[in-house]
């Protein structure tokens, strides 16, 4: 297990869209938070996939990738994570193989099985595959195209075949732990929007790990909310707006919307202990206070690393907080 004071932390990035504002902003701001997250020391930084929201400009995930890697020099860059029912194994390790092709040793593949997305969309993606029901065969047919090839293979991933890109199993639940346990890959748990079964899951993956050539020891990342900002009142205002984002969700239209300063003047109180129970794992505040947080949170799980979200209205503060964060953290 690593340490405390040296466990790596890395970026999740969501893309937001501001309401009343355009995708194109979102889009250059993640390309400048990469920039940023670079200088500040972070590991790596990850872009989620989702569809036919608003809220949200990470659409083409292996699109946005490549322009991310593209301005930045050192920072891995990768998928948090494909969701690859929505894609063919296929067509997924033709473009990870590209990408990491033009960018050697950067380039990381984060799988997941949910849709990202409506049931609608997830028809219009999937066409005739309605469910992730068989996404380990996914994860292996995949993992087959990236492995070293020969010239009698009939199905060639070109480039990609033998390309060092390494594979991320995502999860909410103890299916992705099992899988990830199973294939000897490091394990991603969602649990900056789905706590409830970190700690069963992370069990689950470290009891029944299979060591492989790649990995022979488990290796669990842990997604968390963290809102740094220089005072204690700026950081609550500033994470409002993340809260908000769930209590829309809820209400039937996912937006991205301005702080408040009371927040408890938005919701009802059901409202709020649905929103509250999805965001346990948010740690704001003061760089102190988020410190102490997330090093009771490695404690508590045993994570080799965090992976961190960062919502703010404004894009400075969002920075800003990464960057606070990270001094902190002495990156």
């Amino acid at each position: 297990m690593t340490s405390t004071t040296n466990i790596p932390l890395s970026v999740l990035d969501l893309s937001p869209i501001r309401h009343g504002h355009q995708p194109a902003e979102a889009l250059a701001n993640t390309v400048e938070l990469a920039r940023a997250a670079e200088a500040y020391g972070y590991r790596r930084l990850w872009i989620s996939e989702h569809h036919n929201t608003t809220a949200m400009a990470s659409s083409a995930t292996a699109i946005m990738i490549g322009q991310v890697a593209a301005a930045t020099e050192r920072i891995r860059v990768g998928a948090g994570g494909i969701m690859l029912p929505n894609h063919a194994p296929y067509v997924v390790a033709e473009q990870f193989g590209t990408l990491a092709t033009y960018h050697p040793g950067r380039i990381d593949l984060g799988l997941g099985r949910a849709p990202g997305t409506d049931p609608w969309t997830t028809r219009a993606l999937r066409r005739r595959h309605e469910s992730g029901a068989d996404f380990p065969e996914q994860v292996s047919e995949l993992r087959g195209y990236l492995a070293p090839g020969s010239a009698e293979r009939k199905v060639r991933a070109i480039p990609g075949e033998g390309v060092d890109v390494p594979v991320f199993v995502l999860g909410s639940s103890t299916f992705g732990a099992a899988l990830a346990a199973r294939e000897g890959l490091p394990f991603v748990h969602a649990s900056h929007f789905s706590p409830d079964q970190l700690l069963q899951a992370l069990e689950l993956y470290r009891t029944a790990y299979r060591p492989s050539a790649a990995h022979p020891e488990p290796y669990a990342i842990v997604a968390a909310n963290a809102v740094v900002a220089d005072t204690e009142r700026e950081a609550v205002r500033t994470f409002t707006t993340l809260q908000q984002k769930f209590l829309t969700h809820f209400r039937g239209g996912m937006r991205v919307l301005p702080p408040v300063d009371d927040i408890e003047a938005v919701w009802a109180p059901q409202e709020a202990r649905m929103v509250n129970a999805m965001l346990r794992e948010s740690f704001v505040g003061a760089p102190d206070t988020v410190r102490a947080g997330l090093e009771d949170l490695v404690k508590r799980t045993g994570a080799d690393e965090l992976m961190i979200v960062s919502e703010a209205w404004d894009f400075e503060a969002r920075k800003r907080s990464y960057e606070l964060l990270a001094k902190s953290w002495n990156l």
